[in-house]
């Protein structure tokens, strides 16, 4: 109530139509999965270059991210993703089916080395080859496209870029990988970022087909 005679209250200030409203609950954005140098405490070593880029692309919303046009994710974003994979082992090749985009990576543990750059062809997950050292799987990757996404933000990987796993089984149930990368078009150091994943027993992949009645497109308009 209000003294007889007083001016009533103002009334609340009215929302700007025009205002960006962030859907994305913070706790998200500060996960790895989102933003790859969450876990930093000054974030990732990015030269000039790459922290322009970083920046552009998170001010328009990831609206570029491959993820969201249906394109192959970068294999870091993979790493973190919550769909599920399979990893089919055999004498001379690793297979790992992600349910996510459906993706296939072939790692090659026949001993042959990584291919010269000139060599290859860039692809999305560019070309692995991997070998024991102990109970630690170790996989070199190189021949990456010039235009990969480490995470959601858009932390870039270049043609310049190389990626070393190490892979190790602590138990029945939990995987441990710690992932290197190194770009020095990218990055001006080397850093490792590590990631957990825990045994689905009982489960399988099911049919990912992003396109499929996909309508996003025109609704990814950045800001």
């Amino acid at each position: 109530m209000r003294p007889p005679g007083a001016p009533p209250p103002a009334p609340p200030p009215r929302e700007q139509t025009n205002a960006v409203r962030d859907i994305i609950p913070l706790s998200i954005r500060t996960s790895q999965f989102w933003n790859l140098g969450a876990s930093f405490k000054d974030g990732l070593p990015f030269t000039p270059w790459a922290a322009e880029l970083h920046r552009q692309r998170v001010a328009e919303n990831s609206k570029d991210n491959p993820d969201a046009h249906c394109l192959p994710l970068g294999l870091m974003q993979l790493h973190m993703h919550p769909q599920p994979r399979k990893i089919i082992q055999t004498p001379g090749l690793i297979v790992i089916l992600y349910e996510a985009q459906g993706g296939i990576r072939q790692i090659f543990t026949d001993g042959r080395p990584l291919p010269k750059a000139a060599d290859v062809q860039p692809w999305w997950y560019g070309y692995s080859v991997g070998h024991w050292e102990d109970d630690t799987l170790v996989v070199e990757t190189t021949g990456f496209r010039d235009d990969v996404w480490l995470d959601i933000d858009g932390s870039p990987l270049t043609e310049s870029g190389k990626m070393t796993e190490r892979i190790k089984r602590l138990n029945f149930g939990t995987l441990q990988t710690d992932v290197t990368i190194e770009d020095p078009k990218a990055y001006t150091k080397p850093f490792t970022v590590r990631v957990t994943h825990r045994l689905l027993p009982d489960t399988d992949l099911i049919e990912f087909i992003c396109t499929e009645n996909d309508r996003s497109g025109p609704h990814l308009v950045g800001k």
